[in-house]
């Protein structure tokens, strides 16, 4: 099977190599060589850039080849969820705990495709699916795209807690309570209940605030230390996704009456509150039932 990955990043580095392992012969397109790619050629067309990219990348790709996008994130340009950019050809979603390079390492993991076409998702399963990279299902579609974004959100406010030393406790009921608003912002957009326990969901909103490599839990982590958001994004050298997918997610649960405490205390911290005000506003808040 052939197939084209656009983004040459960690991660899009990393499913190409997890294809060729699979015996797919795969392309490899940067921004250099992304209009060059043989889209007409191939079964699948793979989206791994940033989510500021993601529309500008999708104009380049010709052909009518289903995306699968790795992208978590919203849309910065209109706040949607970047499936929904896709409207000229079949589209699926894969997220979950999957840090680039334990797959290029060949550690075991897991990761969910989520698509409106069953009969597509149980095709990309087969394609994708090993011994070490093991992938479930599921027809939620909003439910995982939001996941994706929301979770480097917490990571940042989980990145926060590790910079501030508060202890794991605190870490904990960050984890905890961020869970909670995900599932409420989904809940709220139509998404089902269950996306959210699940990998795109827990599994990797644990391994994204855990992490020690991981870039939103990181940056979150200088930012407490003082750096601005601009010098935690230079120093990472790479996309942290939760600094962009912040003011968006935040923007978008006003606009459909959800209330996000954590998302909206991350948002205030890069617009310049101190972190020390933050946790006084949020451990202050009225006492209400779990």
């Amino acid at each position: 099977m052939k197939a084209i990955v656009v983004g040459g990043g960690a991660w899009g580095s990393a499913f190409a190599h997890l294809l060729r392992g699979r015996g797919h012969e795969v392309t490899l397109a940067t921004r250099a060589t992304i209009d060059d790619a043989p889209y007409e050629d191939v079964e699948f067309v793979v989206l791994a850039v940033p989510s500021s990219s993601f529309a500008e990348a999708l104009g380049h790709v010709r052909g009518d080849a289903p995306i699968l996008s790795l992208v978590k994130g919203l849309d910065p340009a209109t706040g949607d969820r970047l499936s929904t950019l896709v409207r000229d050809r079949p589209v699926a979603v894969l997220s979950g705990p999957n840090h680039a390079e334990e797959v290029v390492e060949g550690l075991p993991g897991a990761s969910v495709i989520a698509c409106e076409d069953e009969s597509l998702a149980l095709w990309l399963q087969d394609a994708i699916t090993s011994l070490v990279f093991r992938i479930y299902v599921n027809p939620d579609l909003i439910g995982v795209e939001l996941c994706g974004a929301a979770k480097n959100v917490i990571g940042l406010a989980a990145g926060g807690v590790d910079g501030l030393n508060l202890g794991d406790n605190a870490k904990a009921a960050i984890v905890t309570r961020g869970l909670a608003e995900m599932s409420r912002l989904g809940e709220a957009c139509g998404a089902e209940p269950e996306t959210f326990a699940g990998l795109a969901g827990m599994g990797d909103l644990i391994v994204t605030c855990w992490h020690p490599t991981g870039r939103n839990r990181r940056a979150g982590e200088l930012i407490a230390r003082g750096a601005s958001p601009d010098e935690a994004r230079a120093q990472i050298g790479q996309a942290v996704e939760g600094l962009t997918t912040a003011p968006i997610l935040c923007e978008l649960s006003r606009r459909i009456g959800v209330e996000l405490p954590i998302a909206e205390g991350v948002c205030a911290v890069l617009a310049g509150m101190q972190l020390d005000e933050l946790l006084a506003s949020l451990m202050g808040r009225r006492a209400t039932a779990e």
